[in-house]
C-alpha cells in the first residue's frame, strides 16, 4: 500500500534562511502522526508545501500517490488543512462558508455532511451566524469544518487548539479520533505536547528544517526519557545518588530506568540516615523527550 504522504528530499530556502533541509518522511494510511518542533523549525513551511502553497526548491511531495506539483488538483482533493491563522470571509454565515468551500471542490448537495460536521464541532447553534460575529474559538471550529467539508482521506491540523478553551479541545479531539478510527490519516502539529503524547502513534521532530527524531511515541519515551523518584528528605543524600539528580523547591528528582531500582534507592537513603517526608514517582513524558532532542545538535533522524 502506498503511503498517505510521501516527502522526498524536500528543501526550501527563503533568502538566507534554510527552512527545510532535505526532509524525507512517509506517513502511512490511517496513522495519527505528530509533527513537532520549536517555532521556526519548518513545520508550517512543510505543511504549506504539502498543500501546494509553497513550491520547494528541491524534492517531491505526494498525497495519496498524487504529486503535489504535477497533479495538484487530485492531490489537493485528498487533503484537508486546518491552518494556524484565523482566516475567514466576513461576509458569509457559517453554513454559507461551508457551502462555498464545498463548491471549490465541485461538491453539490453537501448539506447532510455539513450538518453532521456542525453537530460534531458544536456549531449547529451558530450555523446562520455571520463569521465576523463569532469568538476566536468558534472561528477556529469553522476552520476545522472547512478542512473536512470535502471528506479528505488526509487531514493536517496545524496548531488546531492554540488559544482555545477546554471544551473545544475535547469536542475537537473526540471528532478527530472518530475520523481516524474510520480510516482517515491525521497529521498534527502542536505545542501542547500532552496532546501529541495522548493522540499520536508516531512522531517526527523538526529542528532547523531537519528531522532530528522519528519513531513511535512509545519508543521515543523509552529511549529519551526516564522515570524520576521525587522526594523531600531530611538529612544528606549520598553523593552517588545525586548523579543526574536535580533539585527544585525543596524536592529532589532522582532518575531511574526500572521500577526495581526504587527499593534499593530508598534503602540507600535510609541507610544514610535520611528521613523521607514526601515521595512521588514521575513517569516519562514527551516534554522531557522534546527538550532532550532539541538540546542536541541535529544529526539526522534518531
Amino acid at each position: 500500500m502506498s503511503p498517505a504522504i510521501r516527502i522526498e528530499q524536500v528543501s526550501k530556502r527563503f533568502g538566507s534562511v534554510l527552512a527545510l533541509d532535505a526532509v524525507d518522511l512517509e506517513v502511512q494510511p490511517g496513522e495519527f502522526f505528530g509533527l513537532l518542533g520549536p517555532n521556526g523549525a519548518g513545520k508550517t513551511t512543510l505543511i504549506s508545501a504539502l498543500a501546494g502553497l509553497v513550491r520547494p526548491d528541491a524534492g517531491r511531495l505526494r498525497v495519496m500517490n498524487h504529486d503535489v506539483q504535477t497533479d495538484y488538483r487530485a492531490a489537493r482533493r485528498q487533503l484537508g488543512v486546518v491552518p494556524q491563522e484565523l482566516v475567514f470571509d466576513p461576509f458569509f454565515s457559517v453554513r454559507e462558508s461551508l457551502q462555498i468551500q464545498s463548491g471549490y471542490f465541485g461538491i453539490a448537495d453537501n448539506d447532510a455532511w455539513i450538518d453532521e460536521i456542525l453537530e460534531n464541532l458544536g456549531l449547529t447553534s451558530k450555523a446562520d451566524a455571520n463569521m465576523r460575529m463569532l469568538s476566536g474559538g468558534m472561528k477556529r471550529r469553522v476552520l476545522v469544518a472547512q478542512a473536512l467539508v470535502h471528506r479528505p482521506p488526509v487531514i493536517v491540523l496545524d496548531e488546531p487548539t492554540a488559544g482555545v478553551d477546554v471544551e473545544l479541545r475535547q469536542t475537537l479531539w473526540s471528532f478527530i479520533r472518530r475520523l481516524n478510527e474510520a480510516g482517515h490519516t491525521i497529521v498534527l502539529t502542536t505545542h501542547y505536547l500532552e496532546e501529541a503524547e495522548m493522540l499520536c502513534t508516531r512522531i517526527a521532530m523538526l529542528k532547523a528544517g531537519r528531522i532530528v527524531a522519528l519513531d513511535t511515541t512509545q519508543n521515543l519515551l523509552r529511549r529519551f526519557s526516564t522515570h524520576t523518584l521525587r522526594l523531600r528528605a531530611e538529612g544528606s543524600i549520598p553523593a552517588d545518588l545525586l548523579q543526574g539528580a536535580t533539585a527544585s523547591g525543596g524536592w529532589w528528582s532522582l532518575p531511574f530506568d526500572a521500577f526495581g531500582e526504587v527499593e534499593p534507592i530508598l534503602t540507600r537513603l535510609r541507610g544514610a540516615g535520611c528521613r523521607i517526608t514526601d515521595l512521588e514517582i514521575g513517569k516519562p513524558d514527551l516534554e522531557e523527550v522534546f527538550v532532550r532532542v532539541m538540546q542536541a545538535s541535529p544529526q539526522g533522524p534518531a
